[in-house]
């Protein structure tokens, strides 16, 4: 069951995580509420003096640790001050024009934190405003299928194809390629304390990998689990090993033992449904590009 968070801030912080493609952090002393945060929460944007009202209302997507500075004032005062960060998706939110005039206002609100635990009902009724707006009045940004969800689907199919397997770089490539079709920065062979990862994927310049990938042909699934593990716990990234089915067993026979504490947040993916997924991804976006959407 989702939660429902009330998200507080200044008009200035609420345009720059929009402009860093919806992101927002918590301080070190909030770690007790971003712990409860959870994936496919409900959130509510507030903003502050002089708008003083909902402005719109998304989705936790992705959570995240941060060891660089991302926001203006980290990067003036150059240190990390909100390192407890998540992604969210937009459902509704008005354009900035309007935040003013048609900002959602309630006396149940009690907006002096800047993030605390919303009553349900309350939240649903803030919410249900939204959809008895005009159109025009606010935009409305649709939730794509995310890194995560699209790797699960086809991770949970054996496709058949009768072609070779690919090669250790054509599958860093089409990982690459597939980050970037999604919107992400991507590194090839992203250098951190312990090695390298063969593929990360970040959603804006100074943040750390949101996804991160190990391809493992023919390799050292012990080694490459490592690192899927430290990069969890540097990053809470979302982590994946590409690897041959045959490899599966010796994979999961690690999860279970050595790796148990990543067991269920590591997600297998076949070498050939690299491939697949990209056709598809690729195939998607040109249908789209055809209609002019």
């Amino acid at each position: 069951m989702s939660n429902y968070w009330l998200v507080v801030g200044s008009p200035h912080n609420w345009k720059t995580a929009f402009e860093q493609k919806n992101i927002w952090g918590l301080k070190r002393t909030q770690r007790h509420l971003w712990e409860r945060l959870n994936e496919k929460d409900v959130l509510l944007f507030y903003v502050t003096n002089p708008v003083s009202g909902i402005i719109g209302h998304g989705i936790v997507r992705i959570k995240f640790h941060q060891d660089q500075p991302l926001w203006p004032q980290e990067i003036e005062e150059k240190k990390v001050i909100w390192p407890l960060r998540f992604e969210f998706s937009v459902e509704h939110c008005l354009p900035n024009n309007k935040w003013q005039t048609f900002r959602i206002t309630s006396r149940e609100l009690f907006p002096r934190g800047g993030f605390q635990a919303l009553d349900r009902g309350i939240a649903r009724q803030l919410i249900s405003k939204f959809t008895s707006l005009p159109k025009e009045y606010y935009v409305e940004t649709p939730t794509p299928i995310s890194a995560k969800e699209t790797a699960l689907i086809y991770s949970s199919e054996l496709l058949q194809t009768e072609q070779a397997s690919p090669s250790h770089d054509e599958l860093k490539h089409r990982l690459a390629e597939i980050g970037k079709l999604q919107g992400y920065l991507v590194d090839e062979e992203y250098v951190f304390d312990i090695g390298k990862l063969d593929v990360v994927w970040r959603r804006v310049e100074l943040s750390v990998p949101t996804y991160a990938f190990e391809i493992q042909v023919g390799g050292d699934v012990y080694h490459a689990l490592a690192k899927l593990k430290h990069a969890f716990d540097l990053w809470n990234s979302h982590i994946f090993i590409v690897a041959s089915q045959a490899d599966y067993s010796k994979v999961r026979n690690l999860l279970s033992g050595t790796f148990h504490e990543i067991s269920e947040q590591t997600k297998f993916i076949e070498l050939k449904k690299v491939e697949e997924l990209h056709k598809r991804k690729r195939a998607y976006l040109d249908f789209e590009r055809e209609l002019g959407i």
